[in-house]
C-alpha cells in the first residue's frame, strides 16, 4: 500500500522556495510520496486554525508545486463564514481552482458552497472538527472527499480497524500539542483573529489549566498501515519541539 502525505508548511518565510523547505523539514520524505502542501497563500478571512500572519506559499511556489504534481490544500477551517463573505472571496477559490488542489474546511455551509462553485477541489474535513466516532465520520463522508481525525484516536486501534472507507481517511503522522489538550480553546479564537476586525483574542487552555505535554511526537505508521490507513499529514515542530506549526 502506497503511502500518500500531506505536508504542513507552516512558518515557510515567503522568500524561501517552497520545494527547498521541504527538503530541509521533510527530506526523508520521497517527494513523489506528497500528494499535497498546505499553508497561506494571500490574506483571507476564511482561513482558520492557525493565526495569519503573512502568506507561506507565494505564486511561485504553487507553481513549482504544482509542475511536480503536488496540490495545495488551502486551510479555509474559519468555524464562522457567511454568503456574503464566501462571495467576498470568489477571486482567491477561483485563482487556486485546479483538480489536485483541496481545501480544508470545518463550517458545512462554506464546503457545500465551494462543491456547488468549484468542483475541482477536494474538499477535506478540517481535524477542528473533532470527528471522533464512527457516525459523525460517516455522516462527514457524505459530504467531505477526505476526512482528518484526531491526533487521539491514532491511539483507538480497535475503532481505527473497523471505521469504513480508510482510503478516504488522513491520520496525522505526528502530534503536537493538540494530542493532549483538554479543550482546544485555541481554533475558535483564530477564527475570530482572521476576520481582522481588532476584536479577536488568541486563548489557549494550557495557562487555564495544567495538562501534560509530550512534545512532538512521532506515530508508528507501520502499525498504521497494518490497520488499512495509507494518508498521513505530518506537521513540523516549533523550536523547543513542544508543539507543530
Amino acid at each position: 500500500m502506497a503511502v500518500i502525505y500531506t505536508l504542513s508548511v507552516r512558518s515557510k518565510e515567503p522568500m524561501l522556495p517552497a520545494l527547498v523547505f521541504l527538503g530541509r523539514n521533510y527530506g526523508d520524505i520521497p517527494i513523489d510520496s506528497v500528494d499535497s502542501v498546505f499553508g497561506f497563500v494571500e490574506k483571507s478571512t476564511l482561513y482558520g486554525g492557525r493565526e495569519f500572519v503573512q502568506p507561506e506559499l507565494v505564486d511561485r511556489d504553487v507553481k513549482q508545486l504544482n509542475a511536480v504534481g503536488i496540490g495545495i490544500r488551502l486551510p479555509l477551517s474559519n468555524h464562522h463564514v457567511s454568503r456574503e463573505e464566501f462571495a467576498q472571496n470568489r477571486e482567491l477559490l477561483e485563482k487556486y481552482h485546479r483538480r489536485g488542489n483541496a481545501v480544508i474546511v470545518t463550517n458545512d455551509d462554506l464546503a457545500g458552497w465551494i462543491r456547488e462553485e468549484f468542483p475541482e477541489y477536494r474538499i477535506e474535513a478540517s481535524v477542528i472538527k473533532n470527528i471522533n466516532t464512527q457516525q459523525k465520520l460517516e455522516e462527514a463522508l457524505r459530504q467531505y472527499d477526505t476526512v482528518v481525525l484526531p491526533m487521539s484516536l491514532n491511539r483507538d486501534h480497535e475503532l481505527l480497524e473497523r471505521l469504513p472507507d480508510k482510503n478516504r481517511i488522513t491520520l496525522f503522522g505526528n502530534g503536537g500539542c493538540a494530542l493532549t489538550c483538554p479543550s482546544k480553546t485555541c481554533y475558535p479564537s483564530i477564527s475570530k483573529l482572521n476576520k481582522f476586525t481588532g476584536e479577536g483574542k488568541f486563548q489557549c487552555s494550557q495557562p487555564l489549566k495544567e495538562r501534560k505535554l509530550e512534545g512532538m511526537l512521532d506515530f508508528d505508521l507501520e502499525q498504521l498501515q497494518a490497520l488499512g490507513y495509507s494518508r498521513f499529514k505530518m506537521l513540523r515542530s516549533r523550536p523547543g519541539g513542544k508543539t507543530g506549526f
